[in-house]
């Protein structure tokens, strides 16, 4: 089989195992999204949405974020990982969108970049997400995912982002941002992965390696 036409096929099995999928983060507005992300390196979206559950009615807005201090912020998040981080990451960004962009989410990647604390990968999940704009954010699952499949070959999530989105339409970057995170989580785990459950386990080239290994 072509490669063209091996990757094809694992695009359209994933996106008809994964139809629907969308982010597991709670948010009501970009705001909440912005800051959900933020909070969801190296942590769960499930405990990000126990934490943001409170966070949010007590601090609807970048007004109410800003007025915290880093320390009275932590109290709040502590049940995520960076958390003093974190803390100071989404307080200086709150700052900074009530003194760059009038209290509003920007909705062009480089004013995303420039906020405090956020990543091309925030970026583009805040981007797909939020905005519509299409973008594909790579995080541990996607990269995993992506490379173990073979439809990309690169060593950091930039690479990959950009390989993927060559092989993908451009309409469907953000629908597969979430087939690759929902395989990845349910499926293409980092350790003991279940190839025996995988829709596309005949077109990894991955799975021939797992079997040597056990």
């Amino acid at each position: 089989m072509k490669q063209k036409d091996r990757q094809q096929l694992i695009l359209d099995r994933l996106a008809e195992t994964y139809a629907g999928a969308k982010t597991a983060l709670n948010y009501r507005n970009p705001f909440e999204l912005l800051i959900a992300t933020i909070l969801a390196a190296q942590s769960t979206d499930r405990q990000v949405n126990v934490i943001t559950a409170p966070l949010f009615e007590k601090y609807p807005d970048p007004e109410s974020f800003a007025r915290l201090t880093p320390e009275e912020l932590e109290q709040e998040i502590k049940g995520v990982g960076l958390y003093k981080n974190k803390s100071r990451s989404i307080i200086a960004t709150c700052r900074q969108l009530l003194e760059k962009h009038q209290g509003q989410v920007p909705a062009e990647r480089e004013a995303l970049e420039a906020l405090p604390g956020v990543g091309r990968k925030t970026a583009n999940v805040v981007l797909s997400v939020g905005f519509g704009v299409p973008a594909l954010a790579v995080d541990t699952h996607v990269f995993r995912v992506a490379n173990r499949l073979r439809l990309a070959q690169a060593k950091n999530p930039l690479e990959t982002e950009k390989q993927l989105c060559a092989i993908i339409p451009e309409n469907l970057w953000s629908q597969a941002h979430h087939w690759f995170i929902y395989h990845g989580r349910q499926v293409c785990r980092a350790r003991n992965p279940l190839c025996h459950a995988c829709t596309v386990a005949e077109l990894c080239p991955a799975v021939l390696d797992f079997q040597k290994s056990t």
